[in-house]
């Protein structure tokens, strides 16, 4: 299974669960799934208000390519991008 699908399938199942998981929950899933810690990046579930976070995401890096899942409202999304010049996925902080 790529990486990719391994992906999607983890978010399916988590978002099945919890349309709005929390950050660690997600984090959690994907490790459980197979995708070493030390390649994620988890988008924060709360805003630094202490609301929900619309949606939720989480990145992968292999390679010179960021796998990008998404869960808005129980609904997810895959894409995969280029890493930054960063070496990054994401902008800005990520745990």
């Amino acid at each position: 299974m790529s990486l990719k699908q391994t992906m999607e399938s983890a978010l399916k199942t988590l978002a099945a669960a919890t349309p709005k998981p929390a950050q660690e929950a997600l984090r959690s899933q994907l490790v459980s799934a197979g995708i070493p810690a030390s390649t994620l990046e988890v988008s924060a579930s709360k805003t630094p208000t202490g609301l929900d976070a619309d949606a939720i995401e989480a990145a992968a890096k292999l390679d010179k390519d960021c796998v990008l899942g998404e869960i808005r409202d129980g609904q997810v999304s895959v894409s995969v991008l280029p890493v930054l010049d960063s070496g990054k996925c994401f902008v800005g902080d990520s745990r």
